[in-house]
């Protein structure tokens, strides 16, 4: 399949943005069966070749279960990494399979995207998640379960928690051991906003500035993950 031509500033902009993704920083694939099944994978950025080509390491075969055989010539991948900047942001493209090698190492040619976009992780980003917390509201502690997330707050849900009441604009404190790699994670808020919803409440959060470094590096961590 043919790509469509690419303009030379379209160009120019691509290959900056491909160059800020680090040869081995970890991308996540999206990739859809001819029966319209979606999977999603973590794997490794190589490198790119401009206007030629872009290099995935192929992920572990166990891990990608029955997904393998639709690892294959011209079959669609969505394509989403860091790319580290001063605000860092999320880059992502569209591409197919020209083809796969298998030595030395195994990976997926693709063809150059015609298009790239780029999202602030720290200004713009809301992302889904299921993260479990340990939480404190003055001397109470519960867990929680954080269910979206972004720079600034999060959605929290916290299951039988029908007695916490009138919690707005009480400060919570928050505790993240979800993800060894990253150690304890602490940050605090201010509880925005509280509603009863089955089985607890649901508190919006907005996050206090001090608190900002760590959420922006969970964040990171949790998009490598889910995006």
């Amino acid at each position: 399949m043919s790509s469509a031509p690419i303009k030379i500033e379209t160009l120019a902009r691509i290959n900056n943005n491909l160059g800020l993704m680090q040869a081995g920083s970890i991308v996540s694939l999206d990739i859809t069966t001819p029966a319209g099944q979606k999977g999603k994978f973590r794997s490794t950025f190589v490198g790119f070749l401009a206007k030629q080509y872009v290099l995935i390491q192929i992920p572990d075969s166990s891990k990608l279960g029955n997904f393998g055989q639709f690892i294959t010539q011209g079959a669609g991948v969505t394509v989403r990494g860091l790319i580290e900047g001063n605000e860092g942001a999320v880059a992502a493209f569209v591409s197919s399979i020209k083809q796969t090698i298998q030595l030395p190492s195994k990976l997926m040619v693709l063809d150059f995207p015609t298009s790239i976009s780029v999202q602030s992780l720290r200004k713009t980003i809301r992302i889904d998640t299921d993260i479990l917390s340990k939480i404190r509201i003055e001397k109470n502690y519960w867990q929680g379960m954080i269910t979206d997330l972004s720079k600034n707050g999060c959605q929290l849900r916290v299951d039988n928690g029908e007695e916490i009441s009138l919690a707005k604009d009480k400060s919570i404190d928050f505790v993240i051991e979800t993800f060894p790699e990253l150690g304890q994670l602490k940050f605090s808020g201010q509880i925005c906003s509280q509603k009863q919803i089955t089985n607890g409440v649901s508190l919006g959060i907005q996050f206090n500035e001090g608190s900002k470094e760590s959420v922006v590096k969970l964040l990171y961590h949790v998009v490598t993950l889910e995006l």
